[in-house]
Formats: C-alpha cells, structure tokens, sequence
C-alpha cells in the first residue's frame, strides 16, 4: 500500500466541499460500507484526504490522459 502523505482529517462537509461527494452519500456510504475508508473517534468520522482521493482514483474508469 502507498505511503499516505496527506493525513489531515475531514469532516463530511470538508470533503463535500473539496471533492464534491455529497454528505448524504457519504453517511449512507458508512452504513454500507462502501465508501472511502473512514477514521472513527468516539462517534465522529473523518476521511483522511489520501484516502478519500485513492478511492476516486480506484473508480475512474477509462483511459484518461491530461
């Protein structure tokens, strides 16, 4: 697995707003686990930004060059 090398914590709002995932998707998500990989403490969850953008990059699909 990649070094994770940003490891700042994300409320759902911070990613709805970063990444356009909506908050609903992102709680409904949790439930079914499947998502981006969550970090609990207590009853919060927070999205590392690494793993948030892994996930994405785990869906594009096709062969897309910039």
């Amino acid at each position: 697995m990649a070094k994770c090398e940003d490891n700042r914590l994300l409320n759902r709002s911070e990613v709805e707003e970063l990444f356009g995932i909506p908050t609903r998707f992102l709680e409904l998500a949790v439930a079914r686990d499947d998502g981006p990989p969550v970090v609990r403490l207590g009853r919060l969850v927070r999205y590392r930004i690494c793993d948030v953008r892994r996930w994405i990059e785990e869906r594009v699909e096709g062969d897309f060059h910039v």
